[in-house]
């Protein structure tokens, strides 16, 4: 499917964390968008996007759009071929309706806007921000992979309303779009399975649980040690050019796991001390997985997802990305330090380097 470069884009969920990077790098490229945002006047969220465009090739053109709202995405997607849809709940804690907090926004908004592009005859392709959670649910989960790593043949089965919500609505939302694609030939669905994304934001108004990750390790709460858990990062800035290349890459099709490498939390903390000197923050030791099983209703953790993911390995198999898409990944390490090298630029925390 070739894209036409000089028809504006369109990218769902604007001022989203790995939207806002992927919004820059199009314009620098020349290329004109079109984003969707919930509110124009949110400048704390708006404001980046302004000011990224400024100085751009490609022109930026923001449309008022929510993702329950029915056709609110018909006038945006106007004149593109091409479609990112990033726009999808994102959070992990605080949940007391999952079914209408994270469900209902990622599946209906999900067809929402593929209903649009259905009605919009020039759209040409579908690039849909997914998740690696749609692979798997658990990290317990690859014992019954077939290889020793995931892969984009395997699909979350294990994930629930009730247990690891976040990941349910995202292999629902990314199944619905599954279906819509095979219902028509018109449009080819392309779709993008992040790990854990870090790494530095354009938006200082964002939300995203990513975000907060790595203020665990300034706000003491692995100052006695870490959970011996691992995830599979991959940077933001990564994330953003993979979908690009999704995006405009004649043949690409299904489904791409984008992740640098697993890495544990204990491994995280020894990366930051390397480079920004040792902290009573900074985990030194794994805590026992019974320890923290025990304390785990405390921390907003249940123990079902304790026993299912603390102490078991996380391996995925990230070749189709690299090979079909020509995506790379940079280093996990340097991902840690540009995040909290940045935290340190903005005044969240105290640079304590001599």
């Amino acid at each position: 499917m070739n894209i036409d470069r000089s028809k504006p884009v369109l990218v769902t969920g604007g001022s989203g964390y790995i939207a806002s990077w992927l919004i820059k790098y199009l314009l620098d490229d020349g290329i004109n968008v079109h984003a969707t945002v919930r509110d124009k006047t949110d400048d704390a969220k708006i404001g980046p996007l302004d000011r990224i465009a400024e100085s751009a090739p490609g022109k930026l053109t923001l449309f008022e759009a929510d993702l329950l709202d029915d056709g609110a995405f018909d006038v945006a997607m106007g004149g593109c071929e091409l479609v990112f849809h990033t726009a999808s709940p994102f959070v992990f804690s605080g949940v007391k309706d999952p079914q209408k907090e994270l469900v209902d926004p990622a599946v209906s908004g999900t067809r929402n806007v593929l209903e649009s592009a259905n009605r919009t005859f020039n759209v040409k392709r579908v690039v849909l921000t997914s998740s690696a959670a749609s692979v798997y649910g658990d990290n317990a989960d690859l014992e019954q992979a077939e290889g020793d790593a995931f892969t984009e043949d395997d699909w979350n089965t294990t994930s629930s309303l009730s247990h690891q919500p976040y990941s349910y609505s995202k292999v629902a939302a990314e199944k619905a779009a599954w279906e819509m694609a095979r219902a028509q030939d018109r449009w080819d669905l392309v779709v993008i399975n992040p790990g854990f994304v870090l790494g530095p934001s354009l938006t200082t108004g964002s939300d995203s649980t990513s975000l907060k990750t790595i203020r665990q390790f300034v706000d003491g709460n692995l100052r006695t040690g870490a959970p011996e858990l691992e995830f599979g990062v991959v940077d933001v800035r990564d994330i953003a050019l993979a979908h690009i290349k999704a995006g405009f890459t004649p043949d690409a099709n299904g489904r791409h796991i984008c992740v640098s490498r697993s890495m544990s939390m204990l491994e995280m903390g020894r990366v930051l001390a390397e480079h920004f000197g040792e902290r009573s923050s900074f985990p030194t030791r794994n805590l026992p997985r019974t320890m923290v099983w025990m304390v785990a209703p405390a921390v907003g953790l249940t123990r079902k997802y304790v026993w299912a993911n603390v102490g078991h390995p996380l391996r995925f198999d990230t070749r189709r990305a690299r090979e079909e898409l020509g995506a790379e990944f940079r280093p996990v390490e340097t991902t840690l330090v540009d995040h909290f090298q940045q935290m340190i630029d903005d005044g969240i925390v105290e640079d304590k380097r001599a």
